[in-house]
């Protein structure tokens, strides 16, 4: 059972984090986020949050880097918070106005979150370097212990920034 004040305060963070993409968001671009990222990351509950989620991001040069993630974060926190190496990524800090975090998922994981795409990552998508059949944007994909854990994404060569 969650407790209400939990509730709230994670409602409280989600909207503040949402103001400031839109503070910050350049005006050339729609400042909202799809309607699906806004109901993934409500969804987040304040117990899931808590879980700590094992990644490993492998570099192109077959270098591999682990990190721990909280559970409910998206990809892009993941690399920021962990402070992964990749030059220039995540440009527009989650906005879905670039394709900076582009990464690479495992075939079962992208099954699992193809549902998910919107139209805005479409669009990105396509401007990505190194696009393959199972390319996500970071800032679009929200971990779960249940399909993240233990996970290898790749990293692609180069990042194209098309803002």
């Amino acid at each position: 059972m969650f407790r209400l004040p939990q509730v709230l305060r994670t409602c409280t963070q989600a909207v503040g984090g949402l103001r400031q993409s839109i503070l910050q968001a350049p005006l050339a671009r729609p400042v909202l986020p799809s309607l699906s990222q806004l109901q993934r990351h409500l969804q987040a509950t304040p117990a899931s949050c808590t879980e700590k989620v094992n990644i490993t991001f492998e570099f192109p040069d077959g270098t591999q880097q682990k990190v721990t993630v909280k559970e409910g974060d998206n990809l892009l926190e993941a690399v920021l918070d962990n402070n992964v190496d990749i030059d220039g990524f995540g440009a527009c800090e989650g906005t879905l106005a670039c394709s900076t975090c582009h990464l690479i998922l495992p075939e079962a994981v992208y099954e699992q979150l193809s549902s998910d795409i919107s139209e805005e990552e479409m669009d990105m998508l396509d401007l990505a370097y190194g696009l393959t059949e199972t390319s996500r944007l970071g800032c679009a994909c929200h971990v779960t212990k249940e399909l993240f854990e233990g996970v290898v994404i790749k990293v692609p060569e180069g990042i194209n920034d098309q803002r």
